[in-house]
């Protein structure tokens, strides 16, 4: 069926290029739905989603009845930015994800939230007032790096100060990993156009931040018309009303998608992270090289890590962070591990109470 498509309208919303790895995994789908066409969920609201199949050509989708369960899981529903075969209105098939974006949910019972699918780039945004939060960029990061996308911290409100230098200096360890780093005015788009060698054409990127960061005026820069709603931040915190009340993804001018979510309060960690890719390499790094295994890193002899730290080359405040989120995703991954296995039960049990055809009953 793939021999039939137009895929040059599928490639402006992110399609991906012939011999993209997830093509074989897609393939088998495409052979169980041979009448069904691709379509990308551009909004996801509570009622259902909008797909399209090119750029401008948004519609109303039903989806898969399963996904309607309270215990379903939300993390294989289709979020946006995810592939989806249709038969007319109705999703019929949710096709593999190639990367992500997730985020524990919140609640007492373990669950993933997906926040955007098969992207390239995470902008982590952040503005330049007092929004800036080294802490929370480092948790944007660990989310983002355990999901396959390319992270990249982008610092807003550049003209409305005079520290975007000494902002970068703060967060100098990031870049000494080779994380991008940017400081741009979201209202200018010469400062913008900074960002043009993660938004080439067929690429999607994620805009994540809190609110009142500037995401939605960064969009409408890139956009080049003002398409979302944006509010004034409140003088006290610079944190702003959530002119974003849903996750949309928008075709760009130059061939790129954009993704732009709410603000989030709560980023918990899924138990899948790994903390070398939250900015803490040189961290993790040295802890090998502490002399007893399960080193705490606070007043053990031969701590490579305090050091480190006594030599001026890790801040006590990024230690603390990286100890922290540690914490956090240690118990994430034993809650995770424990639904993993309550599943498997489950699972066990429902095959235990199938009878074998023709046995067990009259016949």
């Amino acid at each position: 069926m793939t021999d039939t498509l137009d895929f040059a309208p599928l490639r402006r919303i992110g399609w991906p290029w012939p011999g993209a790895p997830e093509a074989p995994a897609w393939q088998a789908a495409f052979a169980a739905h041979p009448q069904a066409r691709p379509a990308r969920v551009v909004e996801q609201h509570r009622s259902g989603y909008v797909v399209a199949d090119a750029p401008e050509s948004a519609r109303k989708a039903e989806s898969l009845p399963e996904w309607q369960r309270p215990r379903f899981p939300s993390h294989e529903r289709a979020a946006v930015g995810d592939w989806v075969l249709m038969e007319g209105a109705r999703i019929v098939a949710l096709l593999p994800r190639r990367t992500s974006i997730k985020r524990g949910a919140a609640g007492e019972h373990y669950h993933q939230q997906v926040i955007a699918a098969n992207i390239d780039t995470v902008f982590i945004v952040c503005g330049l007032d007092a929004d800036f939060n080294p802490r929370r960029i480092e948790r944007y990061l660990m989310l983002a790096g355990s999901g396959g996308a390319a992270p990249v911290v982008v610092l807003t409100k550049a003209d409305r100060t005079e520290y975007g230098a000494d902002a970068l200096a703060v967060l100098e360890d990031l870049s000494a990993q080779d994380i991008p780093l940017l400081a741009i005015n979201g209202k200018d788009p010469a400062s913008v156009a900074a960002l043009a060698p993660w938004l080439g054409p067929g690429c999607t990127a994620v805009l994540v931040g809190s609110s009142g960061a500037g995401k939605s005026t960064l969009t409408n820069t890139l956009l080049g018309e003002d398409r979302m709603k944006t509010g004034e931040v409140r003088g006290s915190d610079s944190r702003g009303r959530h002119t974003t009340t849903h996750r949309a993804l928008l075709p760009l001018p130059g061939g790129a998608c954009l993704i732009d979510t709410p603000g989030m309060r709560e980023l918990k960690p899924t138990g899948e992270e790994a903390l070398a890719e939250a900015g803490f390499a040189d961290i993790e790094a040295l802890t090998a090289q502490c002399r007893f295994r399960d080193c705490s890193h606070q007043h053990e002899p031969g701590c490579a890590v305090r050091t480190a730290i006594e030599r001026g080359e890790i801040e006590e405040a990024r230690l603390a962070n990286y100890l922290k989120l540690r914490d956090e995703v240690a118990v994430a991954a034993a809650r995770l591990a424990q639904r993993q296995a309550e599943q498997a039960d489950e699972r066990r049990s429902a095959g235990r109470g199938r009878r074998p055809p023709g046995k067990g009953g009259r016949g």
